[in-house]
């Protein structure tokens, strides 16, 4: 049978206290809405249907989807007048209804679930809880078969002594939702049509409803503030940190590991407190990340290590590079085997050859080194003219003298050699040596200023006003003559 999936994410999220849609709050650095969508495709359905409604063009924007149909909800009635909104669009045997706000489901427990569903059978995940709160609950006959769903507030004290909840993901064949729907009613205490109805209505059917238990209460923990939001952002921390660390990845402190994207790591990597893994990111085997690393969209080759206090950010790292303390790989660098980034070095849109070496204190930007290259302290490319960008060419085992500036567009040659403080404006050919500073002289005899006292400054500046007025023809200062 064919699947559908529809995900309810209309409701605006009042206890958000934001301006945001509450599905587009991040988590992970992916909207919420965006976890679950991303777990509806691994299941492979027919259609994915969103369904959406406060601030729904700001989710719109903020989960960019093009495989989503989007059904609005214009008046938010409820979860049953939710879904109703969505079945036009379906053509699908089987309907799995999803909520924007449950992030943490997972694609191996749903796939489970929907397997139980049948034309006579519905699928119910609930869970069994020692404090259910204000969930609405699971009734069941003597026989232990399920036979509705009462929301908290209209249930009996008998009722709310049950401790098995309706979390809310429900799955169920289409021909009964179809017929199903148009029958629920508004007449309840929340004046709403409950999607939880549909159960009772299943079973006086004649349908079974099978009832199945998440492997991990988190799957189904909802988000309604950001406490809730904070709590769930750790547990999905610590499954990813769990995750590397099965894989053969050293994390130091689990708590201190922040993966926002999609990381794949080689064995015996090691993951220093603080690092923060974005976008899709690339670690091959051996490599050490320092503490406080912001690592994104990067590659990072065998063996090397990124130390403490570095941005690698859009940037290739090839097998055993030394990186930073402090660096900072801006998006378009390159580094080639046996490279060095020092501390203090930043580098945009830069290729760097193997065994290069930049240690200190240095800007490259639209900058090539060939192989064997050494670039000393306070280095500058001087690649921007205020409009336009210009680049920067050093051949192998050329050597650039500390705080020199290459004013762009500029070649040095192979085995050139830069001398310290140069400002270098033009070509430096191959195997020559290019010294572009000022003469020195030394004046015998020159002395250091000493403090002046108030009263000097003040009889200094009294003349200097007296000199200029003099100058100025101004005798309104000047004695009678």
């Amino acid at each position: 049978m064919e699947l559908a999936i529809v995900i309810l994410a209309a409701g605006k999220g009042t206890r958000m206290r934001s301006d945001l849609p509450k599905v587009a709050h991040p988590l992970a650095g992916k909207p919420m809405l965006g976890h679950v969508i991303d777990t509806a495709r691994a299941l492979s359905p027919g259609s994915i249907c969103v369904v959406y409604g406060h601030g729904g063009d700001r989710v719109r924007r903020e989960v960019t989807a093009t495989d989503v149909i989007w059904a609005e909800q214009a008046e938010q009635l409820g979860t049953g007048h939710a879904v109703a909104q969505a079945m036009p669009h379906i053509a699908e045997d089987v309907v799995l209804i999803l909520y924007g706000d449950v992030p943490l489901i997972r694609a191996e427990t749903l796939r489970e679930f929907v397997a139980r569903v049948q034309p006579d059978r519905l699928a119910l995940m609930t869970l069994e809880m020692a404090d259910p709160g204000a969930y609405g609950r699971i009734v069941r006959n003597a026989d232990g078969a399920v036979q509705a769903i009462v929301e908290y507030k209209d249930a009996d004290d008998t009722q709310k002594a049950i401790r098995e909840i309706n979390t809310g993901i429900l799955a169920c064949p289409r021909a009964f939702l179809d017929q199903a729907l148009p029958r629920l009613s508004s007449n309840n205490a929340q004046g709403e049509y409950y999607l939880t109805d549909v159960i009772a209505m299943a079973v006086a059917d004649g349908l079974s409803i099978e009832a199945v238990q998440p492997s991990f209460p988190w799957e189904v923990d909802g988000v309604n503030d950001r406490v809730q939001l904070a709590r769930l952002e750790r547990v999905y921390q610590q499954v990813q940190a769990e995750a590397l660390m099965r894989a053969g990845v050293t994390v130091l402190d689990p708590a201190r590991l922040d993966i926002r994207g999609n990381v794949r790591c080689g064995q015996d990597v090691v993951l220093d407190i603080n690092t923060v893994l974005v976008g899709d990111v690339d670690i091959a085997a051996r490599v050490t990340i320092g503490p406080n690393c912001l690592i994104r969209n990067a590659r990072i080759g065998e063996g090397s290590h990124i130390e403490a206090n570095s941005v690698v950010d859009g940037a290739v790292v090839g097998n055993d590079c030394h990186v930073g303390p402090f660096a900072r790989l801006r998006p378009g660098t390159e580094l080639a085997a046996g490279a060095r980034v020092g501390n203090f070095v930043e580098t945009k849109k830069t290729l760097i050859g193997a065994g290069s070496k930049v240690n200190h204190l240095t800007y490259l930007g639209d900058t090539t080194l060939g192989q064997g290259v050494n670039v000393g302290a306070g280095t500058i490319t001087c690649n921007y003219d205020g409009v336009n960008k210009f680049e920067t060419h050093i051949g192998d085992g050329a050597f650039i003298g500390s705080n020199s500036s290459l004013v762009a567009p500029v070649s040095v040659g192979p085995g050139a050699t830069v001398g310290a403080g140069s400002v270098v404006t033009k070509d430096v050919p191959d195997n020559e040596l290019a010294v572009a500073r000022s003469k020195q002289r030394n004046l015998s005899g020159w002395q250091r200023p000493g403090k002046v006292s108030q009263d000097n400054v003040s009889q200094n500046k009294a003349s200097q006003d007296a000199a200029a007025a003099a100058q100025r023809g101004d005798t309104s200062q000047q004695g009678e003559q």
